[in-house]
């Protein structure tokens, strides 16, 4: 097993990249995946964002196109997100320091500047692509880009591609690559359209899982019984009583993203909604000021659970339980990532809490439960074994429920099944218990 990066036998100039940056030791994910990739084998491996997952398929396939004196398009990366697609980039732009390996973000929303920008790179031959499949298939259709000597196919985060419904515009991208090619595709769950999409596209992969839907260790996770009319002052409450310095607030709609701002806004903090109605512009803005601590808070919907790498994060706050299982997981992982500590918070309300039974039993541990302060009032009694009248709309792990009474069903991967085996539990109860951060784990 590698302990350095130096077991890998990278060029000198890409350890050189690594070591600038801080690169110490490989990741398990890094570990796993960099010799199947380096040895040309097709790869399906699943891990969470925050596990080093970039790093792992990237690196590897930087090496191979300096070894291989790669002049022109080598390798398509394709993702759900433009600010996924924008991050990669620039951790590109850090493991190339050293190097001469050229890559560009292909996504929409830009001007027309911007798409003769990306129509220039895919036609004079960028070594890497990032792209998301619909912004990818526009310049393909237009007729500029040969995606014919494509060497590397690589989907990251291919379950969110899924569930954001480019299946068909993947299989359209594809077509344009040559068949003789390695494919390599990163997943933080597998569900079975995937396993499809897996052997439709691969030959004979390697298969790697590495900590599926686990939290960090490093997480203080907890959660208060709530109703609805209480969350604001509660929120308001956490962020008094607490010293933190980086915090994201999860709210389901862009509506209540703008709202929770607006009643925030006068605590001082520097804070901003991120939500799909900004053009990309302010989003990219808004990201760089939170990258460099010149905003304190964001607030916004799930666009943010996936694909955001920010170190020092302390505080995620749930304003609602999520409506996917598996989102939990990659909400609060914004918090305690590269071996730092954080806290992640949830608002249980009196229609939510069957969902948070669902998430308790993912995760296979009961969350401990906080009493809210007395002024805030007295919040619902916690019984999630019994289900709500009128289950939250779309709460179905990324299909829309047909009713409250199907929302354990089959469609609902996470949901208990009747006959399973029951989860270890830790003691369950309301605690009186003050929000604070946990101590730093032990090396």
């Amino acid at each position: 097993m590698s302990s350095t990066f130096n077991d890998f036998n990278f060029n000198a100039g890409l350890l050189d990249s690594l070591n600038s940056m801080g690169f110490n030791k490989p990741t398990p994910i890094q570990i796993e995946a960099i010799p199947v990739i380096m040895s040309n084998k097709d790869l399906v491996a699943c891990a969470q964002t925050g596990t080093g997952k970039t790093a792992a398929y990237m690196l590897p396939i930087l090496n191979k196109i300096i070894e291989s004196n790669t002049d022109g398009l080598d390798t398509l990366v394709l993702v759900p997100t433009r600010e996924l697609a924008i991050q990669i980039d620039q951790q590109i732009e850090g493991f190339s320091y050293f190097i001469n390996v050229s890559s560009i973000a292909v996504y929409g929303g830009g001007d027309g500047a911007t798409w003769d920008q990306q129509r220039k790179a895919l036609t004079d031959g960028a070594n890497i692509v990032i792209a998301t499949p619909g912004r990818l298939l526009a310049q393909l259709q237009s007729g500029t880009a040969n995606l014919t000597k494509i060497k590397h196919l690589v989907l990251d985060e291919a379950d969110r591609m899924l569930d954001m419904g480019f299946y068909d515009d993947i299989v359209r991208v594809i077509s344009y690559l040559p068949t003789e090619r390695q494919t390599i595709m990163f997943s933080a769950t597998m569900p079975t359209k995937m396993r499809a999409l897996a052997n439709k596209l691969m030959v004979d992969p390697q298969q790697i899982n590495i900590a599926i839907s686990k939290p960090a260790a490093g997480i203080l996770q907890q959660a208060y019984l709530v109703y609805e009319e209480q969350k604001n002052k509660l929120i308001k409450h956490i962020l008094a009583s607490g010293n933190f310095n980086s915090i994201i607030i999860f709210s389901s709609t862009k509506e209540h993203v703008k709202k929770l701002e607006r009643d925030l806004s006068n605590m001082g903090f520097s804070l901003k909604g991120f939500h799909s109605d900004l053009e990309q512009e302010e989003r990219e803005e808004i990201m760089r000021a939170f990258k460099s601590r010149q905003l304190q808070m964001l607030i916004g919907t799930d666009i943010l659970s996936r694909g955001i790498d920010i170190d020092g994060i302390d505080l995620v706050i749930n304003a609602e339980v999520s409506g996917d299982a598996e989102n939990y997981i990659h909400r609060i992982g914004r918090t305690a990532r590269a071996a730092t500590t954080g806290t992640a918070i949830t608002f249980i309300s009196d229609t939510d809490q069957y969902k948070f039974l669902q998430i308790e039993n993912l995760i296979g541990r009961e969350i401990e439960k906080l009493t809210i302060p007395i002024e805030i009032g007295e919040g619902p009694v916690y019984e999630p074994e019994k289900k709500p009248k009128h289950q939250a709309k779309g709460y179905s792990n990324g299909s829309k429920s047909k009713s409250s009474s199907n929302s354990s069903s089959s469609n609902n991967r996470s949901a208990p099944k009747e006959h399973s085996k029951p989860i270890h539990r830790e003691p369950s109860g309301i605690k009186h218990t003050i929000v604070k951060k946990p101590n730093p784990p032990q090396e």
